[in-house]
C-alpha cells in the first residue's frame, strides 16, 4: 500500500507528467544540451570582447549586434511561425547557427579574428535567433497538451537556466585551460543533439501551423500589433516586460565588465557570476514547474520585476564580490519567475492562430530590450564607469513598475478571463 501510493505521487507529479510526454521528453533532451554549448558560447563572445578592446561600449555594441535583430526580425518569424512548420524554422535556424560557431573558432585560431568580424558574426546569428525564437516559443504548446502548457513553459524555462548554470561554468574552465576557440566548437557540436532530437519529434500538422488565408506577411504582422494593442491584460504585461528587459536585464551582457573592473575577479569571476544568475534561475523554474495553479500565472509575471529590481540595485551599488553573487542570484529568480509567468499567461489566454505572432512580440523585447538596454548603460559607462548608469535605470524601473501595478487587478482579470 504504501509502496503504490509512493508510485501514484511520483506518477501525478505535474513536472514527470509532462516529461512523460515523448515528444516533449525528447524535446527537453536535445535542447539540454544545446543549451549548455549556447552558453559557453555567449560568454566566450563575451569574454573575447573584453579582451579586443577592454571597453564598456564594445560589450554594450556586441551585445546590441546580438540581441536588436530581433526588433526588425522578429515580427515576421512570428508571422512564419502562424504560415508554416515551426518545427522546420527551428530546424533550419539551429543548423545555420551551428556553422556560425564553426566559422568564429576558425577564425580566432587562425588569427583572423577582430573586433568587427565578432560584431558582424554576432548580427548574423542574431538575425537567425530572431527567425528562430517565435517558432521556438509557439512550439510548446505543440509538443504537450493544454493542462501540461505551464509546466512546460517552467520546465523549458528551468532547462535553460541550468545551462545557464553549467555553461559559463564549462566556459570558464575550457577558457582558462584552453581558449575561447574550443568553447564555440563545443557549441557547434551541441547543435548536433538538438537536431537530432528535432528529427525524432512527429507532430500533427494543424497543431504546429495554422492554414491561413492568403494575404500579405505585413498585414499578418500589423495583425497581431493590433491584437496586443487592443487587448487589456496582454498589452501592459509586454510593456512591463520591456521596461524590465532594458533597464535591468543587461546586467548579463554587460558582466564581463563587472567582473574583470569592478570586481576584479577575471573569467574565473565572470562564470561564477554568470552561473550564480543560472541558481537563482533553476530554484525559480522549479518552483514555477511544481505549481499546480496555473491561474496565478499573470500575478506572478506583476509582482517578480520587483524582485529583479532589487537585485541589480544591489550589485550595482557595491564592489564586494559575494554581495554581487547573492544579488545576482535573486535577480536570477526574479527574471524566470517573470518571464515563466508571462509565457504561461500568453500560452493559455492568446488564440492558437494569433499566437506565434503575440509571443515574436515577447521575444523582441526578451532579445532587444536588453540589447538597448546594454548599449545605452556601456556608452554611460564610458563617462560614469558601469555601476552608476546601471543602478540608476534599475531605479527608474522600480518606478515605473509601481505606477503598472496599481493598474494590476484590471491586467489580471483580462489575462485569467479564459481560465474559470
Amino acid at each position: 500500500m504504501v509502496f503504490m501510493t509512493l508510485k501514484e505521487s511520483v506518477t501525478r507529479n505535474p513536472i514527470i507528467e509532462t516529461l512523460s510526454q515523448p515528444n516533449y521528453g525528447r524535446y527537453v533532451a536535445g535542447n539540454s544540451i544545446s543549451l549548455i554549448g549556447l552558453w559557453m558560447h555567449r560568454i566566450a563572445v563575451g569574454w573575447l570582447t573584453w579582451k579586443l578592446t577592454e571597453s564598456g561600449f564594445w560589450l554594450g555594441a556586441v551585445a546590441f549586434a546580438d540581441l536588436a535583430p530581433s526588433i526588425v526580425i522578429g515580427p515576421i518569424g512570428g508571422a512564419l511561425a502562424d504560415r508554416i512548420s515551426r518545427l522546420l524554422i527551428v530546424k533550419v535556424a539551429q543548423t545555420i547557427a551551428m556553422f556560425q560557431a564553426v566559422l568564429l573558432a576558425v577564425l580566432f585560431w587562425t588569427d583572423a579574428i577582430n573586433i568587427w568580424l565578432l560584431l558582424g558574426l554576432t548580427f548574423v546569428n542574431g538575425v537567425v535567433i530572431g527567425f528562430n525564437q517565435p517558432s521556438r516559443l509557439a512550439l510548446v504548446s505543440s509538443l504537450v497538451d493544454k493542462d501540461h502548457v505551464s509546466v512546460a513553459v517552467a520546465i523549458n524555462s528551468t532547462v535553460f537556466n541550468t545551462a545557464r548554470f553549467i555553461g559559463p561554468a564549462a566556459a570558464g574552465v575550457v577558457i582558462v585551460a584552453s581558449d575561447v576557440g574550443w568553447a564555440f566548437i563545443i557549441n557547434a557540436a551541441s547543435y548536433l543533439a538538438m537536431l537530432a532530437a528535432l528529427a525524432s519529434i512527429h507532430i500533427l500538422p494543424e497543431t504546429d501551423a495554422k492554414k491561413r488565408e492568403k494575404r500579405g506577411v505585413l498585414a499578418d504582422i500589423a495583425e497581431g500589433f493590433g491584437y496586443v494593442r487592443r487587448h487589456p491584460g496582454v498589452g501592459p504585461m509586454l510593456f512591463l516586460m520591456l521596461v524590465t528587459a532594458v533597464c535591468v536585464r543587461p546586467f548579463v551582457e554587460l558582466m564581463p565588465g563587472f567582473a574583470a573592473d569592478v570586481y576584479q575577479r577575471g573569467a574565473e569571476g565572470l562564470a561564477t557570476l554568470s552561473s550564480t544568475v543560472g541558481v537563482g534561475a533553476v530554484l525559480a523554474g522549479v518552483w514555477m514547474a511544481s505549481r499546480r495553479n496555473k491561474s496565478d500565472a499573470a500575478v506572478i509575471a506583476l509582482t517578480s520585476p520587483v524582485i529583479i529590481a532589487i537585485g541589480i540595485i544591489i550589485f550595482a551599488s557595491t564592489d564586494i564580490y559575494p554581495v554581487g553573487v547573492v544579488a545576482v542570484a535573486i535577480a536570477g529568480f526574479g527574471m524566470v519567475a517573470s518571464g515563466v509567468g508571462m509565457q504561461t499567461s500568453i500560452h493559455l489566454s492568446v488564440p492558437s492562430e494569433i499566437r506565434g505572432r503575440v509571443l515574436s512580440l515577447f521575444g523582441i523585447i526578451f532579445r532587444g530590450g536588453p540589447a538597448f538596454g546594454a548599449l545605452v548603460i556601456g556608452a554611460f559607462s564610458e563617462f560614469f564607469g558601469l555601476q552608476a548608469p546601471t543602478l540608476g535605470a534599475a531605479i527608474l524601473a522600480l518606478v515605473i513598475w509601481f505606477f503598472i501595478w496599481l493598474r494590476r487587478q484590471r491586467i489580471i482579470a483580462a489575462m485569467t478571463s479564459d481560465l474559470s
